[in-house]
């Protein structure tokens, strides 16, 4: 029996041993999964993905403009070192011509306004438009609360049902960022 367990925890520490490297924290792999999520040429602002680790398994949530990106999204952030398991949650936002029509007025308003043209210029600008059944939620990170507000006002003047302001500061995701390495 004792055989057995050796030759286990044997096999789990040989991928360790021989590349010499000591396994991922779940830090370092959601950094890389964000790194992917950005990079990948579909992922505009009218999408918004998160992802959870918890011990190398993944849990994706988010809501995307088009069905393929779930699926590539989901394989690109599987491909990432140190992720055990991934489980993809990410939805499909409805076709819908009145939210696409929305998606587009509001991005030109945001991103047309010369305090957010360093984000435009961006390969993967900050701020994400979600646009639900004609309800607006503005998601991403931004440098100041006077950005957030100045978005959020752009944003509410189109005929939307509704505008939800989750957009966090730098300021914010900083102090997230240390409570999370202090637990």
């Amino acid at each position: 029996m004792w055989r057995k367990a050796v030759v286990v925890v044997w096999a789990a520490l040989v991928p360790v041993v021989a590349s010499g490297q000591a396994p991922r924290t779940d830090t370092s792999i959601l950094a890389d999964i964000a790194r992917e999520v950005e990079q990948y040429a579909g992922f505009t602002v009218f999408d918004e993905v998160s992802a959870r680790v918890e011990d190398g398994r993944v849990t994706l949530r988010g809501r995307v403009t088009m069905p393929y990106k779930v699926d590539v999204i989901g394989a690109r952030v599987s491909g990432v070192g140190g992720v055990r398991d991934v489980r993809n949650e990410i939805e499909v936002l409805p076709v819908s011509q009145f939210d696409e029509a929305l998606r587009y007025r509001i991005s030109r308003a945001i991103y047309g306004n010369p305090a957010f043209w360093h984000y435009a210029s961006m390969a993967c600008p900050p701020i994400h438009i979600i646009v639900e059944h004609g309800r607006v939620t503005l998601t991403g990170v931004v440098n100041s609360n006077v950005e957030r507000v100045l978005a959020r006002s752009l944003a509410s003047g189109f005929n939307a049902f509704r505008v939800t302001d989750q957009l966090r500061t730098e300021a914010e995701v900083a102090a997230g960022l240390e409570r999370i390495k202090g637990e």
